[in-house]
């Protein structure tokens, strides 16, 4: 599994990347690996508001469908359109090409309610201890 350290997380299994106002998101390796071949990813239109906690992305893979929670609130600055072709770069790159939302944060400070790279780590094996 991979934590890269540059990042905040979610006990929902969100990442967020923050600079400048800006918040990257997607779902951690830990969770695409839970969910399996992902095949097919609902994005927001861009423009669109969210609080935190609210359902942002939806992501149906062979295994469930599973849903993506704003981890800041926000309006949607982009998408990433390339994974309605792709939506295996999720599987192969969740960090990377399988970013799916970039969000204009309203509020920077909710930031620190999330988990650091080694809170995470901690939280996702606590999750694999309990089975």
């Amino acid at each position: 599994m991979n934590f890269p350290k540059d990042l905040n997380y979610s006990k929902e299994h969100e990442w967020t990347k923050a600079k400048d106002g800006y918040a990257l998101v997607g779902i951690t390796d830990y969770a695409q690996d839970k969910l399996g071949s992902i095949v097919f990813v609902e994005l927001p239109v861009t423009g669109k508001n969210f609080k935190k906690g609210d359902v942002l992305v939806t992501v149906d893979s062979v295994k469930a469908v599973a849903e993506v929670y704003a981890p800041v609130s926000g309006q949607v600055e982009e998408i990433n359109e390339s994974l309605r072709d792709n939506p295996e770069w999720i599987n192969r790159d969740a960090y990377g090409q399988g970013w799916m939302v970039k969000l204009k944060m309203d509020d920077p400070s909710e930031l620190s309610s999330l988990l650091s790279s080694e809170a995470y780590q901690a939280f996702v094996a606590q999750e694999e201890a309990k089975g």
